[in-house]
C-alpha cells in the first residue's frame, strides 16, 4: 500500500503543479461566464433589424403589418406601397438597397398572403432564428386579426379573451410534493450529465497519456523493476482521480457561486429587468442523496474507464496508435450521451432503464435519470452493484494485459495475443 500511495502522490502532485492544470482549472469557469455573457452581450450590440414591407396588397394589410412591426421595439419597418405588375421591379430596387446596407431585407405582402399565410423575406441575413421568429410570430398575429376582420369579429375583443397561461410543474419525490420544478429538474440532469461525460472522457484519457508518455520514454522499465504493474496501474488511476475530484470540485464551487450571485450578474450585463425574474426563479433541488449518486457513479465511471484507457495505452507504442485504439471505448461513453434527450424525455421508459444498468452506459445513464424522475432503491442498488462488478472484473483484466503489454514494444497485439495475456 505504501508504494501504492507514492504513486498516487507522484501522479497528483505532478499535474497539480503543471501550468495545464492551473489554466484548465481556470479556464473552466471562464469559459462556464462566456458562455453565458457573450450571447447576452452581442445580443445587445446586435441593434434593431431595419425592414421594408414591400406592401402589394389592397386590404390595408400592408400598412397594419408594418404599423405592428414598428410596435416590437427591436424592428424599425418602413412602408413601400407597389402594385402586383411591378412588384418584382420594386423588389429589385429593395434589394439593391440591403446590398447597399441601407435597410437588412424585406417582406413581400400580397392580398394572398391572408389566404394561404405564405410570405416571403429577402434579407442579408436570415440565419438569425431569433429575428426570423420574431418576423414570423408578428406576420402570423397580422394575418390572424385579418382574417378575423374579414369574419367580422374585433380582433381587440379576441385579444383580450387570450389570457397567458402558466403551467407549474412540481416534483413528487418519495411520495412529497418539492418544489423542483420541470425545468429546474430539466438543468439538473443535463448540468449532471455534461459534468459526468467531461469528467470521466478527460481523466481517462490523462491516465491513458501518462502510460503512453512513461511507455514510449522508457521510465516504465525503470518503475517496474521497484514496482509491480498492478501497483502502479492502481497508483495512476486512483492519482489521477484525486485530481479530477479536486479540478471538478472547483468547477462546481464556481457554478454554485455564479447561481447564488445571478441577479448581481445579470445587474453587471445590463440585464436589469431580467434580473428581477432571475431572483425568483426556481433552481434545481440538489440534495445529499443526489450529491452522493453523482460521486458514485463518477467514480466508478471514472475507475472503469480509465482501466480500460490504461489497458488500451499498454496494448500500444506511440500518441497516434493511441488516439486510434480509444476510439471503442470512447463510443461507448458517447451512447448514453447521443441518447440523454430519449432519457429525459421517457426517464422510466425501457431504453431509459437498459442504459441505467448497463455498465459501461450507467455511469451517465443513471445519474440523469435520478435527477429526472424518482427511482426505487432498489433498483438504485442493483445498478450500482453491476457497476462495481464490471469495474472489478475489468480493472482485473486491465491489470493483466497491463503487465505484459507495458514492456512489449513494437506490433501491436491481436485479439490471441490479448487472450493470453489475460489468461497468463
Amino acid at each position: 500500500m505504501r508504494k501504492i500511495w507514492a504513486v498516487i502522490r507522484r501522479e497528483f502532485l505532478e499535474r497539480v503543479r503543471s501550468k495545464w492544470f492551473i489554466i484548465g482549472t481556470v479556464l473552466g469557469p471562464v469559459l462556464m461566464f462566456g458562455i453565458i455573457a457573450i450571447p447576452i452581450l452581442v445580443g445587445e450590440r446586435g441593434g434593431n433589424r431595419t425592414v421594408a414591407v414591400l406592401d402589394a396588397t389592397t386590404t390595408g394589410f400592408g400598412e397594419r403589418l408594418t404599423g405592428m412591426l414598428n410596435g416590437v421595439g427591436t424592428v424599425i419597418a418602413q412602408r413601400v406601397i407597389t402594385d402586383a405588375p411591378s412588384l418584382e421591379d420594386a423588389a429589385a430596387s429593395l434589394a439593391r438597397r440591403v446590398e447597399l446596407e441601407a435597410i437588412d431585407g424585406f417582406i413581400i405582402v400580397t392580398d394572398a398572403v391572408v389566404d394561404d399565410g405564405r410570405a416571403e423575406y429577402r434579407g442579408r441575413n436570415v440565419t438569425s432564428l431569433t429575428d426570423m421568429q420574431t418576423l414570423q410570430v408578428i406576420l402570423r398575429n397580422a394575418v390572424f386579426s385579418e382574417r378575423l376582420r374579414r369574419e367580422g369579429v374585433d380582433p381587440s375583443l379576441v385579444a383580450r379573451a387570450r389570457i397567458p397561461v402558466n403551467l407549474t410543474t412540481k416534483k413528487i419525490r418519495d411520495g412529497k410534493v418539492t418544489e423542483e420544478s420541470g425545468e429546474a429538474s430539466f438543468f439538473l440532469a443535463y448540468a449532471m450529465w455534461f459534468l459526468l461525460y467531461i469528467a470521466i472522457l478527460l481523466y481517462g484519457i490523462q491516465v491513458m497519456g501518462s502510460v503512453v508518455e512513461e511507455k514510449t520514454t522508457r521510465v516504465i522499465e525503470v518503475l517496474t523493476s521497484s514496482l509491480r504493474p498492478f501497483q502502479l496501474l492502481a497508483g495512476k488511476i486512483l492519482g489521477v482521480g484525486a485530481v479530477g475530484l479536486l479540478q471538478l470540485g472547483i468547477w462546481v464551487g464556481f457554478g454554485k457561486l455564479m447561481l447564488d450571485q445571478r441577479v448581481r450578474v445579470a445587474s453587471l450585463l445590463g440585464q436589469g429587468e431580467e434580473a428581477a425574474a432571475l431572483a425568483n426563479l426556481s433552481l434545481p433541488e440538489v440534495s445529499f442523496m443526489t450529491i452522493a449518486v453523482f460521486l458514485a457513479y463518477f467514480l466508478l465511471g471514472y475507475f472503469l474507464y480509465a482501466a480500460m484507457f490504461a489497458a488500451v495505452a499498454a496494448m500500444v507504442n506511440s500518441e497516434a496508435e493511441a488516439r486510434q485504439a480509444q476510439t471503442p471505448v470512447v463510443m461507448l461513453l458517447v451512447i448514453p450521451t447521443v441518447l440523454m434527450i430519449g432519457i429525459l424525455n421517457n426517464p422510466d421508459g425501457s431504453m431509459a432503464v437498459a442504459l441505467s444498468l448497463i455498465p459501461f452506459t450507467s455511469p451517465i445513464g443513471m445519474p440523469v435519470r435520478w435527477a429526472a424522475t424518482p427511482i426505487p432503491l432498489t433498483e438504485l442498488a442493483g445498478s450500482l452493484a453491476i457497476l462495481v462488478a464490471t469495474v472489478v472484473a475489468i480493472t482485473w483484466i486491465a491489470g493483466r494485459i497491463y503487465r505484459v503489454g507495458i514492456l512489449m514494444y513494437g506490433k501491436k497485439p491481436g485479439i490471441r495475443e490479448l487472450i493470453r495475456w489475460v489468461r497468463g
